[in-house]
């Protein structure tokens, strides 16, 4: 029998499966399913759709044309990569996945990127937003705010090894070397860039808008979907005990790294889902060290839902998702290294040394400068959700059925 028909074999059984056990447990899958939502409509999509509208209307006025002709000496010689990536990598940073997947896509659609350096751009620009590890991770699970300042370096500075070692993938690229040999680029070539693009894009205003609002809500639907999804694929596993049974493979393997086994279903749970993954990870008696380790490594890994949001966003083009897939292993290891080396100078020491003597990049330390960002995207977050579907309804129908009708 031939790979493919086995291939068709397993994922029929595997559906199968899983439709099987949430029929047998309704409940679970229930509540899985609205702790999915909750997460969703209450956090990630306030917190991502400003991003993803001003993204694409920086696209659109060729902004980011003038941002990537400017940072050109950087993101080349360092990463392999056009100008335009530094922009999608500083986006990818500020709104947390998948949106360095989502405008990496974009930019290899309007061909300002070739399909090599998508792939090596898609797989360092994907991380978590500094709201979520410092608001979410080190203040909500932790119970730390310390403990933000350790997870976002190693967060970060894994997203600069991985595209440092991305960079030798691909082989020999001769049109970044032929574009090399150009002068540098200067303001002038970049606004002369930013007006071309602006000029050649035809859309008026409303259009542009309205078509920047449409793309970015179908886009997080679709990562609300993967969410809900995920989340009740979790607590199926966990019911049928196969979380257990892998949990137990892998036990040895932390046993090895002397790390505490009592990360092993945690560590399992993040593979699969970051924000669950996390919240075990803290609940854990384990040493706070080991916990650190296994919180980054989850981080930096992502999990399989926005592992799944990427392969979905990235299938409309023609950039692979194996080297992201492997990236994000790389990252998962050097984060997890970077914790261990990091822990004692930037949390031990700084734990040691008064609130009041840290430098102002350090407010982290501080619950309350994360309350007043972090609470009212969670209060606030339900009503922004359902004004914008409104507002997504109001104009897709507007634009589609009022077509039909004249």
């Amino acid at each position: 029998m031939s790979l493919s028909k086995l291939k068709t074999i397993f994922i029929a059984l595997f559906i199968s499966g899983l439709t099987i056990a949430i029929i047998v447990n309704p409940k679970e899958a229930l509540e899985a399913s609205l702790r999915g939502l909750d997460i969703w409509w209450k956090v990630v999509f306030p917190s991502l759709l400003p991003f993803f509208i001003v993204s694409e209307l920086l696209i659109g006025f060729g902004i980011v044309k003038f941002i990537g002709v400017l940072l050109e000496p950087l993101m080349r010689p360092i990463f392999k990569v056009p100008g335009v990536g530094g922009f999608i990598w500083a986006m990818g940073m500020a709104s947390g996945n998948p949106a360095g997947a989502k405008l990496t896509a974009r930019m290899r659609q309007e061909k300002q990127l070739s399909k090599i350096q998508a792939e090596r751009l898609v797989s360092f620009t994907s991380s978590s937003n500094p709201l979520f590890i410092f608001g979410a991770v080190a203040v909500g699970f932790f119970q730390d705010p310390a403990l933000g300042i350790l997870l976002a370096a190693a967060h970060y500075l894994g997203n600069i090894c991985v595209g440092l070692t991305m960079r030798f993938y691909g082989g020999t690229d001769d049109e970044l070397k032929a574009e090399n040999k150009k002068s540098l680029p200067s303001f002038k070539v970049a606004f002369k860039e930013l007006h071309s693009t602006r000029i050649n894009d035809k859309r008026p205003l409303g259009k542009m808008l309205g078509d920047a609002v449409i793309s970015s809500i179908q886009t997080l639907l679709m990562i609300g979907g993967f969410i809900i999804l995920f989340s009740v694929f979790n607590k199926i596993l966990a019911i049928i005990h196969i979380t257990a049974i892998f949990a137990a493979l892998i036990s040895g393997g932390l046993a090895l790294l002397q790390i505490s086994t009592d990360l092993s279903i945690p560590l399992i749970t993040g593979i699969f889902e970051i924000t669950l993954g996390n919240q075990l990870a803290s609940e854990t008696t384990a040493d706070l060290i080991d916990k650190v380790i296994i919180a980054s490594f989850i981080l930096a890994f992502g999990g399989l839902s926005i592992q799944a949001q990427v392969a979905s966003i990235l299938a409309d083009t023609d950039i692979r998702f194996r080297p992201f897939f492997i990236a994000r292993i790389f990252q998962g290891v050097y984060s997890a290294i970077l914790a261990l080396l990091l822990f004692k100078p930037l949390y031990l020491n700084l734990k040691e040394e008064q609130p009041t003597s840290f430098p102002v990049f350090t407010m982290g330390y501080n619950p309350e400068w994360f309350t007043q960002y972090w609470t009212p995207i969670v209060q606030y977050g339900p009503i922004i959700t359902i004004c914008s579907l409104l507002l997504y309804v109001y104009l897709y129908s507007k634009r589609h059925l009022g077509n039909r009708l004249l």
